[in-house]
């Protein structure tokens, strides 16, 4: 080996699960495509995966162009559920929650048109996404609470707010094509 060089550390299993600890109250479900004779079926949400046990009160879709980033945003009392099939998307979140097991920690996820997934974002979880992919991404918001348009429960930062410990790679189409 070379001197300077790391061994990288085991990030996912034999059956191809990742090996990440999520921020307290986030959860994931990593959803199997069905290829089919007219097309490809993507389930986007059922309530007995039991991922949380909200309802769903406004859905809505956010297209992201390549290099596109939109943070760092959070909600009070909304739960975000993310579903990102389109594309190549990377979420970050950061847990600022004061009474958290979890407050501090960052998580870096990934998914797309391959790999999608339903990312549930409790309030109090800053979140920013960015598309690390050379198409433009699509993300689907299933909230337990519907926008107000008199009072909105969104609270915002700017991209590289030094009080969240992670900077995105902006200018460029990011991570997923170097």
């Amino acid at each position: 080996m070379m001197e300077g060089a790391t061994k990288d550390r085991q990030s996912i299993t034999a059956d191809w699960v990742p090996l990440r600890e999520l921020i307290d109250g986030v959860r994931v479900r990593e959803i199997k495509n069905v290829p089919k004779s007219n097309g490809v079926l993507t389930e986007i949400f059922r309530s007995d995966w039991g991922l949380d046990s909200g309802i769903v009160q406004q859905v809505f879709q956010t297209t992201i162009a390549p290099a596109g980033l939109s943070a760092w945003h959070v909600h009070q009392f909304t739960t975000d559920r993310l579903f990102v099939s389109l594309g190549l998307l990377k979420i970050v979140l950061f847990d600022a929650r004061e009474s958290s097991p979890s407050r501090g920690c960052v998580n870096e996820l990934k998914f797309g048109t391959e790999r999608p997934a339903l990312v549930v974002v409790p309030p109090g979880v800053w979140h920013g996404v960015q598309n690390i992919g050379a198409a433009p991404g699509l993300i689907l918001n299933l909230v337990d609470r519907a926008y107000c348009y008199e009072d909105p429960d969104h609270w915002r930062l700017p991209p590289d707010t030094s009080k969240i410990p992670y900077s995105f790679v902006t200018g460029r189409l990011a991570d997923g094509l170097r």
